[in-house]
C-alpha cells in the first residue's frame, strides 16, 4: 500500500511539473537571417509622374469665309512651316481683288490728272492770271483724288489679304492631327476649327514637384551645364529608356496654394518624333548625394495599414539558477521611412541607424517580441552577405 502511494505522489508531481514548464521553448523560437545595418554612397533617380506637352500648339482657323476646295496634308504627318495644307474657293477672292487693282488704276489717272490740273492753277495763281476760286478748286480737287487713290491702294490690299488667306499654310514646323473638315465643306471666318497642329521638335515634359524641393531644382536651372551627364532622363509608356538627355526650360511661377507643388518643363530633342504630345512617361532625376545612405534589401522591409516597419534584434541575457547565463534574441518591429530603390535595396531616410541589426529572411513569420535564432537559413548556393551575425 505504501509503494502504491508513492508511485502515485510521484506520478502526479512528475505531472504538475510538466504543465508548468508548458511546451518545449525551441518550439517558439524562429529561425531567421539577420544582418547589421550599413551607410554606403548609391547611385539612383528620383521619379516623378509626367506628362509630354507640345511647347507650340494652335487650332487653326479661316480668316476668310468660303467652300474647302483643296486639303493638301496627310494626317497625322510632319509638316513643314509655310506648307499648304487647306484651299477655299478663291474665285471670288480673285474677282475682287482684280476688280480692287483696276479702281486703283482709276484712282491712279484721276488722281494725275488732278496733279497736273492743280500744278497749272498754282502757276496761274502766282502771275495773277487765275480767279482763285478756280486755284481753290484745283487744290481741293487735288486733295480729294489723293484720298480716293490712298482708298483703293487700301482696298487692294485688303482683297490680296483676302486672296492669300483663302490659300491656309502651316504657322510653324510640327505634326497635323485629323481634319476636322472635308472637301466642299463651307467654313466660316473664325469660327470653324479646321485642324490642330502642335509642335514636335523639341518636346516639353511637364511634371510636379513639392515646394520643398524648389530651391534644388532653381539651381540645377541656374548651373545650367550639370556635372552628370544623365541628370534628365525619360521612361517611355512602353518602360523602354528615351535615348536623349533632356534639360530644364521653365519653373512654373507659382505654387499651387492647395496641392504645394509647383510644375517643372522639360526639354527633350525629339529628331525621329518618337514623343508625342499627351504621353505619360515618367522622368528621372539623378540624385547627387554623395553622402552615405542606410541602404537594406527590400525583402527586409514590412507594409503594415500603409505604414513600413523592419524587424530589430536585441539580445537579452538571463541569468539561471545555477548561476550560468543564457543570451536570447528577441525581434521588435521599428517603423521607418522608406527613400528611393535601389534595385534589390531600399534606401531607408529615417527609423533604423547604422550598426542596428535587422531580419532580412523569415520577417513573415514574426511578430512584435518574437524569439530569434540566427541560424543560417540560406538555400545552397545561395549568396551569404547578408546571413546572420554574430
Amino acid at each position: 500500500m505504501q509503494r502504491i502511494v508513492k508511485a502515485i505522489f510521484i506520478f502526479t508531481s512528475v505531472f504538475l511539473f510538466s504543465c508548468r514548464q508548458g511546451p518545449p521553448p525551441s518550439s517558439n523560437i524562429i529561425s531567421v537571417n539577420i544582418m547589421p545595418v550599413k551607410m554606403q554612397r548609391v547611385t539612383y533617380y528620383d521619379r516623378y509622374t509626367a506628362t509630354t506637352v507640345a511647347l507650340n500648339q494652335v487650332n487653326i482657323l479661316p480668316e476668310v469665309q468660303g467652300y474647302i476646295t483643296g486639303i493638301f496634308f496627310t494626317e497625322g504627318t510632319h509638316v513643314v512651316k509655310g506648307q499648304t495644307l487647306f484651299e477655299i474657293d478663291k474665285r471670288i477672292y480673285e474677282d475682287n481683288y482684280n476688280t480692287a487693282a483696276a479702281n486703283l488704276k482709276v484712282a491712279e489717272g484721276n488722281l494725275k490728272q488732278a496733279q497736273q490740273d492743280a500744278d497749272r492753277y498754282e502757276y496761274l495763281n502766282k502771275n495773277n492770271a487765275v480767279a482763285k476760286q478756280l486755284y481753290d478748286h484745283a487744290m481741293i480737287a487735288l486733295e480729294n483724288a489723293q484720298h480716293a487713290y490712298s482708298s483703293a491702294e487700301a482696298l487692294l490690299k485688303t482683297a490680296e489679304t483676302n486672296l492669300n488667306y483663302s490659300t491656309i499654310k502651316a504657322p510653324f514646323a510640327g505634326t497635323i492631327g485629323f481634319s476636322q473638315v472635308k472637301l466642299g465643306d463651307l467654313v466660316n471666318a473664325g469660327q470653324t476649327v479646321l485642324i490642330t497642329l502642335s509642335s514636335d521638335n523639341p518636346m516639353g515634359v511637364d511634371f510636379f514637384i513639392n515646394e520643398k524641393q524648389l530651391s534644388y531644382f532653381e539651381k540645377l536651372q541656374k548651373e545650367g551645364r550639370h556635372s552628370i551627364d544623365s541628370l534628365f532622363t525619360l521612361i517611355l509608356p512602353d518602360n523602354t529608356l528615351y535615348p536623349i538627355i533632356g534639360s530644364i526650360s521653365v519653373i512654373d511661377r507659382a505654387v499651387n496654394p492647395q496641392t504645394g507643388s509647383i510644375r517643372i518643363r522639360l526639354v527633350f530633342s525629339n529628331p525621329l518624333l518618337n514623343l508625342r504630345a499627351g504621353m505619360s512617361c515618367v522622368v528621372r532625376v539623378h540624385n547627387q548625394e554623395q553622402t552615405p545612405q542606410v541602404v537594406i534589401p527590400n525583402k527586409a522591409v514590412v507594409e503594415e495599414m500603409g505604414e513600413y516597419f523592419v524587424y530589430t534584434v536585441k539580445d537579452s541575457a538571463i541569468s539561471t539558477s545555477d548561476g550560468s547565463t543564457v543570451t536570447n534574441t528577441f525581434a521588435f518591429q521599428k517603423r521607418v521611412r522608406l527613400g528611393e530603390t535601389v534595385g534589390p535595396n531600399i534606401i531607408i531616410s529615417s527609423g533604423i541607424d547604422e550598426g542596428d541589426k535587422i531580419v532580412v529572411d523569415g520577417v513573415q513569420s514574426l511578430h512584435n517580441g518574437s524569439q530569434v535564432t540566427a541560424a543560417d537559413r540560406r538555400s545552397k548556393g545561395q549568396p551569404g552577405k547578408n546571413s546572420g551575425s554574430k
